[in-house]
């Protein structure tokens, strides 16, 4: 499924938003997003790819310092 690159940056904005100053439960992230995890997860790799967003124990995301 193809997203426009407005679609993708309002996607990783979404993504970014929720996770907030605390970290969150990656399936955690997806059902609040309500959309399905094939789309979300690629997006979360290249955030943390990017620098964005880190993964921690437990299966939690935060955002990168």
């Amino acid at each position: 499924e193809r997203r426009s690159l407005r679609e993708t940056a309002l996607l990783h904005q979404q993504i970014l938003d929720r996770i907030g100053p605390s970290p969150m439960a990656e399936d955690q992230l997806i059902r609040d997003l309500a959309r399905a995890p094939h789309l979300v997860t690629p997006e979360i790799t290249r955030l943390e790819r990017d620098g964005r967003l880190q993964r921690q124990a437990g299966g939690l995301l935060a955002l990168a310092r």
